[in-house]
């Protein structure tokens, strides 16, 4: 199974921590090249950059590129890094943000575009680009990260639900777009122990914690490698029939609400 992805490049962006990070060392553990595409080199709770960990622990190569997914240069810089290791098969549309509790009343127009142009507008202009060069080459593979409030909303995070919901429906309609030689499929992920979800733990109190606890069937949070395993089952040949689907990762929330 380690050559599930031999001989393709991948560039993640959001990479540098989180699921993106995970997701880049899966597909390096399993043959991919990878371009770890971050607005910071650090990971965010600390240890070695994601690029030089996969160098020196795995037989692929990776390149970190400075990456904003609100700027469109800086998405089509990345994606063209990838020429550097034979040019993109997998592009996957991980970066974004997220606010916790957001006011709806106290939302301001700076506030709602930022969080679109991170969490929609950067993934359907690095699908573009992405897409540009797969045509190019005879195919690939695009996986967005959408969420499981793309799926539901909830009182708190309405413009979060807007984003997510806008990327899953986005992801449909580009595998209309891109098919039969680009696959885009989604992964929808539940509370996954990233630096997002350890910071805003760390203000709820303990009968809280375990009240967000008790609505997941398996009884925990999902960790990025798990995320990881279904991004790397969606970019290989296991899924070549898989295409305009939404892969929900939650451990059972969205479907036992």
């Amino acid at each position: 199974m380690a050559d599930l992805l031999s001989g393709d490049t991948a560039v993640v962006t959001g990479a540098s921590s989180g699921n993106g990070r995970a997701i880049a060392r899966t597909f390096a553990d399993n043959g991919a090249d990878v371009v770890v595409a971050d607005i910071r080199e650090e990971p965010r709770l600390g240890g070695t950059p994601t690029h030089e960990l996969i160098v020196e622990e795995t037989a692929s190569q990776a390149a970190y590129v400075e990456c904003d997914v609100r700027s469109n240069d800086d998405l089509r810089a990345a994606v063209d890094q990838a020429d550097e290791f034979g040019g993109i098969d997998v592009m996957v549309n991980n970066a974004g943000i997220f606010a916790h509790n957001e006011d709806l009343f106290g939302v301001d127009e700076d506030e709602y575009r930022t969080m679109m142009d991170v969490n929609a507008k950067g993934p359907y202009f690095g699908s573009q680009y992405a897409a540009e060069r797969m045509q190019e080459s005879g195919g690939g593979n695009i996986i967005n990260l959408s969420s499981i409030n793309g799926d539901v909303g909830t009182r708190s995070n309405v413009v979060y639900c807007a984003s997510k919901g806008a990327v899953r429906v986005m992801t449909y309609a580009l595998a209309d777009a891109l098919g039969p030689d680009i696959r885009v499929n989604a992964i929808h992920p539940g509370m996954i122990e990233t630096a997002q979800i350890v910071e805003d733990y760390d203000h709820l109190e303990e009968e809280k914690r375990q009240e967000r606890l008790e609505t997941i069937p398996l009884g925990r949070q999902g960790r990025p490698e798990e995320i990881a395993k279904a991004a790397l089952f969606l970019a290989s040949d296991l899924a070549s029939y898989v295409n305009a689907a939404s892969l929900v990762v939650d451990g059972g929330v969205v479907n036992t609400r």
